[in-house]
């Protein structure tokens, strides 16, 4: 279970041949993957190296929102 409660999307780009996976709430904050596990476990590393990176810049770290989008 990860320990991150930002929305994620997820969807199949065929121009990279590969799932994308996007946290919408932190700006730039993408990874790809060859299935829906491996783009979800590179995408908690990007996460933790965004929020790193956030700390070590004094920018704000949003606080998770939940659910942004109602289909």
């Amino acid at each position: 279970m990860s320990k991150y409660k930002y929305e994620v999307i997820i969807y199949w780009s065929a121009e990279d041949e590969a799932f994308i996976a996007e946290a919408p709430e932190l700006p730039g904050c993408a990874a790809d993957g060859s299935t829906y596990s491996e783009v979800l476990k590179n995408l908690e590393t990007i996460i933790d190296e965004w929020i790193e990176t956030a700390k070590e810049l004094n920018r704000p770290i949003p606080e998770p929102k939940g659910r942004l989008v109602f289909a």
